[in-house]
């Protein structure tokens, strides 16, 4: 058995294509959608990803603004320039990237993001509304998985599904969602983390198995239920076997699992074109004043 590769490329453009024309439709009538990322200090991995972010807005026709405070700058600053963005009524979508510079404390930064302007799904009320099952901004990565889940056509009422980790960025929620009651939820889930005693035991039950512990490969093929669709979240840098010097990117699961999975993401192209294509959705439906649920459309 060699698994079924999901594009998470693929589905990402989808998902561009739908936010664009939903930003065109509100250019129309005079709202144009705008994304402000904050960044304090000059971490190279934020940079990147925030000019990621920015050509990904300008695709589809979200207007992106990037506010830069240096590492040293206090604090108070800080959050003075997130009161000034929730009170900007220009400005639809306010993200903080992380991490941040010693010296700032991210959740209570965080906490000042005005919860409609939470595009990152991060703020206390947004998870709190999902723990609710109530509507409101989920975190870019499950919701770009639920969308995937729901592409591929997976079953997932009645199904078992491990999720490993249990961060509050993917794991947590990503739990949250699948067990929720509703049209493409009703999982049997079960939540595993670093403490988890013979985790294989447990992933070997699941139907589907959504790695997201950032260790490399240590999801192997023996912990992996012939056939389970396998969602590999992880993004981790290892040397690289040909390449003295040089690094490669993979995720959690080994590459062997793919005589065993059903259908597999790929590591890159899988999970994360879609984080950054959820965030684009998330900044139009601010725009629009709304909340729309990938898992649950025909």
């Amino acid at each position: 058995m060699t698994a079924r590769r999901i594009d998470g490329r693929e589905a990402a453009a989808e998902v561009r294509r739908e936010a664009a024309a939903k930003a065109h439709a509100l250019r129309g009538r005079g709202v144009f959608p705008t994304l402000a990322m904050m960044r304090i200090g000059e971490d190279p991995a934020s940079i990147v990803y925030l000019r990621m972010k920015a050509e990904a807005s300008a695709e589809v026709g979200v207007e992106s603004r990037q506010v830069v405070l240096p590492a040293d700058a206090d604090p108070r600053e800080a959050a003075e320039t997130l009161a000034s963005l929730n009170r900007d009524p220009a400005v639809h979508g306010v993200l903080l990237q992380l991490p941040l510079p010693p010296g700032f404390d991210p959740r209570a930064l965080l906490e000042l993001i005005d919860p409609a302007k939470d595009v990152d799904g991060f703020h206390p009320v947004n998870v709190g509304r999902l723990v609710r099952g109530e509507p409101g901004f989920v975190p870019c990565t499950p919701l770009g998985i639920m969308y995937l889940l729901r592409r591929e056509k997976v079953k997932l009422p009645g199904s078992v599904v491990a999720v490993m980790g249990r961060s509050n960025v993917v794991g947590r929620p990503m739990a949250n969602l699948l067990s929720q009651k509703g049209a493409g939820r009703d999982a049997t889930v079960i939540l595993l983390h670093s403490r988890s005693p013979e985790p294989g035991r447990f992933t070997r039950q699941a139907d589907v198995l959504v790695a997201a512990m950032g260790r490399a490969w240590v999801v192997t093929a023996e912990m992996i239920k012939p056939g389970a669709v396998v969602i590999d979240v992880g993004m981790n840098r290892i040397p690289h076997p040909e390449k003295p010097g040089k690094t490669k990117l993979v995720g959690d699961v080994a590459p062997e699992a793919a005589e065993v999975a059903g259908a597999l993401t790929p590591v890159p192209g899988g999970v994360g074109p879609m984080t950054v294509a959820m965030l684009m959705r998330n900044t139009v439906d601010a725009a629009a004043g709304g909340f729309t649920r990938p898992w649950e459309e025909s």
